[in-house]
């Protein structure tokens, strides 16, 4: 379905993509090995503890580069027998493992200030590590922006995380520099504080990575834009007379794969319903890059007006009920007197099961020398 030069160009984006991935990490990692060797060199001789634990957390950061890096390698490989679907997600685990570092390296640095404030030591700064804190804050900032900017680029979590990071980092170093100048002024040694404070925002900001990391693992909904997209492409086909049961599965960034249901006449030939999915899924990877591994059918009444009408009754006993959404797949055959539909029942219910049976209930009341054949659904795309 899909032609050789368009697999070539996916190919080629996604080959681009890894390269502008592992520049950024790269960069990331030469600059904060600088930055390492100068924070500590200047924290032993000025015997300041938030600059120390500042360097420990860059180092951090060159770690976090380097799994970056291997992550988008390894996520790049092609799909096989164990993974038909590639190894996408690789890229969430090592964002995960990112901001399981920062947790740590937030533990350490709290450890240690803690000791500090029992124990304190008078620091001892001078007008040159002070400079040196000042350039490293800059470069930091700059160094954040710009992997962070990327990374949202070529939608890479592990990348933006690791620029979140630069630009707390920043603050850190901001957080010296403040530290320094009331201590210079004032006599007040306030780097124990300090620290304690910088090591829970490290731990926030490694919490609040880590949520969004799990909850992406765990299948989060999907960009309700995108879904109203596909529904809004797929409902332009003539035959189409409604589209339900979107399901879109994410493998890794900018790989998607998904499901839906289309409601379409009963007149259509089996020919003319092959050639219909076919040009719906082809249409849909060309235009949301999302491949349709499933199509189902439903087949609509047409030909009996006082079937039209059952429908139009079913539906309204149906959507009386609070926490019926939606019913679709509606179809009866008045001969063998059996009626077959969907219920689509909101995740706002307590009890889905029960607001499922009272609306079927109801239908049966109304419909009572009828046998029904109803399925509960969900809307995976529900706001």
């Amino acid at each position: 379905m899909t032609t050789l030069s368009e697999l070539r160009q996916a190919n080629q984006e996604g080959l681009l993509r890894e390269k502008i991935i592992v520049r950024a990490s790269m960069v990331g990692i030469v600059a904060n090995i600088l930055l390492v060797i100068f924070k500590i060199t200047i924290g032993l001789l000025s015997n300041s503890i938030a600059i120390v634990l500042d360097a420990v957390n860059n180092l951090s950061d060159v770690a976090s580069s380097l799994i970056t890096i291997v992550g988008t390698k390894l996520a790049g490989k092609e799909p096989d027998k164990m993974h038909p679907f590639g190894h996408g997600r690789i890229e969430y685990l090592s964002a995960m493992m990112i901001a399981v570092i920062i947790l740590y390296a937030g533990i350490t640095s709290l450890i240690e200030s803690v000791k500090q404030i029992f124990q304190p030591e008078i620091p001892n700064y001078n007008p040159t590590s002070l400079f040196i804190i000042g350039v490293a804050v800059m470069v930091k900032i700059g160094l954040g922006l710009y992997v962070k900017k990327t990374g949202r680029k070529v939608k890479s979590n592990s990348l933006v995380n690791s620029g979140e990071d630069a630009l707390l980092d920043a603050v850190i170093s901001f957080s010296t520099l403040v530290a320094a100048g009331i201590f210079l002024v004032f006599q007040l040694p306030l780097e124990a504080w300090l620290g304690a404070i910088i090591s829970l925002v490290i731990l926030k900001t490694g919490l609040s990575m880590l949520r969004g990391t799990i909850s992406q693992l765990l299948g989060e909904q999907s960009d309700i834009e995108v879904a109203k997209k596909i529904q809004k492409t797929v409902m332009k086909f003539p035959k189409v007379l409604g589209v339900y049961d979107l399901v879109l599965n994410n493998y890794g960034p900018n790989r998607w794969n998904g499901s839906l249901h289309i409601e379409v006449p009963d007149t259509l030939t089996v020919v003319e319903l092959d050639q219909l999915l076919r040009d719906i899924a082809i249409k849909v990877v060309r235009e949301h890059q999302v491949l349709l591994t499933a199509i189902g059918v439903y087949s609509v009444n047409t030909k009996d007006k006082e079937v039209v009408a059952a429908q139009k009754k079913v539906k309204e006993i149906a959507l009386s009920h609070k926490y019926i959404r939606q019913i679709h797949g509606f179809y009866l055959m008045k001969a063998e007197k059996k009626m077959r539909f969907d219920l689509v029942v909101s995740f706002d219910a307590e009890n889905r099961e029960e607001a499922f049976h009272e609306a079927v209930e109801a239908v049966k009341k109304a419909f009572p020398d009828y046998e029904l054949q109803v399925a509960m659904d969900a809307d995976f795309m529900e706001e």
